[in-house]
């Protein structure tokens, strides 16, 4: 989990798992933190919290990556599977999931979270792989946020024909599984063949899983499997520092009861801080082809997509195009706000603006951009539930910052 990464800061002492790990991750900001003795356990955090760091374990760039993941979702392969795996080393079903690493954050959460859960479900030939925070409420027992997509779809299922959902949270994994958990796909497309193609275009490697008792296939070089049932049983959930840095309010949720425990020898627990660049790209990064695929279709010629970080890579996105003529910036600014329900404000550059420098992105609203015919609004439309700012609807703003198509004087003096 951690070769080549050299910039990695080692905490040796012990630190709690209580609130303390939180200023660890905070001080370090995008550098891996790897504890020691978190409690009498390893861990690590800020794993993925950079750009760079992520495409450069994929052995592709951050302009790259996007459009291998488009690539990926298109076109799903099975992942190979394998006859053992490291996480075999150690099956427990006496245990007490109290007296894991799982941290709590914030002094206002609920309780302790696993953020870095990737939970893996299948009924009736359905497969899904989606991310979840779950809190702890027991010695086996955690409380999970579901939203109303494909994991609740699948756990309706099974409660209609009177059954719990087995499910298996894998927690430890590389950027390929942890990108596919986060996108949007169609109801039933296996999220893992998605990392396997993933993977074989990044890295000329398959995905490996295996098969664990309750037969689903779950990721074979994850640090940790937790394998268990999604019930009917509701309890509250948080409240919980979610992406935006603000406090997400207490929801009756469904309880996982983990029945075993897989774990490698000397397992290092994955922890991803809420609202901070780790969770932001986790989240964000997979919705970039999805914006990007909308917007290629409305023009003619995109050349990158980004959600950022100041808008926690949901809210706010920047979209390059090359018009080809003009209403191509609106057509983009519409698409991408239709592909991407929870951002608010998108705006649209030329590609002489690096999408990824924030400086020369405001230089192109400073100098092309004019409220009265460049500025888009949008209004009572579905926004998303982590912006505080929104009530039942939130008006959605597109920014046209394109130089005009042949227009003079729109350009950077280039020295001779």
């Amino acid at each position: 989990m951690l070769d080549g990464l050299e910039e990695t800061v080692v905490v040796k002492g012990r630190v709690s798992r209580d609130l303390e790990v939180t200023k660890y991750l905070l001080k370090a900001k995008d550098d891996p933190v790897l504890f020691e003795n978190l409690d009498g356990h390893k861990a690590i955090g800020n794993l993925w919290a950079s750009r760079e760091r992520i495409a450069e374990s994929l052995k592709t760039t951050p302009e790259e990556l996007s459009l291998r993941m488009l690539e990926a979702m298109d076109s799903p392969t099975a992942p190979q599977e394998i006859d053992s795996a490291p996480f075999e080393e150690n099956v427990l079903t006496e245990f007490d999931l109290r007296e894991s690493a799982t941290p709590k954050f914030y002094q206002g959460d609920g309780g302790r979270y696993i953020t870095a859960g990737v939970v893996i479900s299948e009924l009736d030939g359905k497969k899904n792989m989606s991310f979840h925070r779950m809190m702890l409420i027991g010695e086996k027992r955690l409380a999970i946020r579901v939203v109303p997509r494909h994991l609740h779809a699948l756990h309706r299922r099974a409660a209609a024909k009177g059954e719990e959902l087995k499910v298996a949270v894998a927690v430890g994994l590389c950027p390929s599984i942890l990108l596919a958990a986060a996108m949007t796909v169609e109801f039933g497309r296996d999220e893992l063949a998605i990392a396997n193609t993933l993977r074989q275009l990044c890295l000329g490697e398959p995905v490996a899983v295996r098969k664990i008792e309750s037969g689903l296939l779950v990721p074979a070089y994850a640090e940790y499997v937790l394998e268990g049932r999604l019930t009917d049983d509701l309890t509250d959930e948080g409240p919980f520092v979610d992406i935006t840095g603000t406090q997400d309010p207490v929801r009756k949720q469904p309880v996982v009861e983990i029945d075993r425990i897989h774990h490698r020898n000397d397992a290092i627990f994955q922890i991803i801080l809420p609202g901070a660049n780790e969770h932001y790209l986790m989240m964000g990064l997979p919705r970039e082809p999805v914006i990007r695929k909308a917007v290629g279709v409305a023009v003619p010629e995109v050349h990158g997509v980004r959600l950022t970080e100041g808008g926690c890579c949901w809210l706010h996105g920047v979209v390059s195009i090359t018009k080809q003529k003009e209403g191509d910036a609106v057509n983009a600014i519409m698409a991408a706000l239709g592909a991407h329900t929870s951002m608010k404000l998108v705006t649209v550059v030329d590609d002489d603006i690096d999408i990824y420098d924030d400086r020369d992105v405001e230089w192109a609203v400073a100098t092309r951009f004019q409220g009265h015919k460049g500025l888009v609004k949008v209004k009572n439309a579905r926004g998303s539930s982590l912006d505080p700012s929104a009530d039942e609807t939130t008006t959605k703003i597109g920014i046209d910052a394109t130089k005009p198509i042949d227009g003079a004087g729109f350009d950077r003096a280039e020295p001779s």
